[in-house]
């Protein structure tokens, strides 16, 4: 069949259409056909890497609400030692106290302080301890020379027993007629036979020496105490009581 039978057949069977370029129409759409089911849900995708944190924003306007304090910091080390101020000025006196016999607190301080140096002088020579006024006069009843008196008595904080007095010089009389022994008393004779001294050299204010006595004219120069308190000068190197006084 030749272009032009074939161009002809076909304006027969339908006017409108044009084939080469000339003009033709297009038949009507059809129904839509039914949707189809959905399909399955995909698998989950993996999460992603955290990504880093963004820059800190800007600084809030003045006058907001304060942030909540931070956690403490570690104790930071010492500093150096600071240079030493200025003495200060003295300030004003304090209003006179109490004189030491009308503080009652005071007394009593000083009273427990004394018992307990009783009961340590009674601890260090285990004998008899009596106190006359001021003083306390104690023995552990054993007999040596005058040196070791002298060395146990300071061991015990005291010196050798001296009586500056009567009332004291009763007291060791009474300790040597207990344990039936003459005492040696912190008595020495210095450079001038007849003239003695108590032990750290001060003079004697009172004596009560035995008739006749003292009479070793320089060979005797310790002084002991008889059993009725009267006194004689005597060689150091006797055995005799051990008195001491606090």
């Amino acid at each position: 069949m030749t272009l032009s039978s074939l161009v002809l057949a076909l304006t027969l069977l339908e006017p409108s259409l044009v084939v080469g370029g000339l003009e033709s129409c297009s038949g009507s759409a059809g129904i839509p056909g039914t949707p189809g089911a959905p399909g399955l849900p995909g698998r989950d995708g993996r999460d992603g890497v955290k990504g880093n944190a963004g820059p800190a924003g800007p600084m809030g306007p003045p006058g907001g609400m304060p942030g909540l304090p931070g956690r403490d910091g570690l104790t930071g080390a010492p500093g150096s030692v600071g240079e030493r101020g200025e003495k200060g000025q003295q300030g004003e006196p304090g209003p006179p106290g109490l004189p030491a016999y009308l503080d009652e607190e005071l007394q009593s301080v000083l009273r427990d302080f004394r018992q307990r140096i009783l009961q340590s002088i009674g601890v260090l020579l285990q004998g008899t301890i009596l106190q006359v006024g001021e003083k306390v006069f104690s023995t552990n009843g054993q007999s040596v020379n005058f040196q070791g008196i002298t060395e146990t008595c300071a061991k015990a904080g005291g010196t050798v027993a001296t009586p500056k007095n009567a009332e004291e010089n009763a007291a060791i009389m009474s300790l040597v007629r207990k344990y039936n022994s003459y005492a040696y008393l912190g008595l020495t004779e210095g450079k001038t036979p007849g003239k003695f001294y108590h032990l750290n050299g001060s003079p004697m204010n009172y004596t009560n020496w035995y008739s006749g006595e003292p009479a070793g004219k320089g060979r005797e120069p310790c002084v002991e105490m008889y059993k009725d308190g009267t006194w004689n000068d005597k060689s150091c190197l006797q055995y005799r009581l051990t008195v001491c006084e606090f």
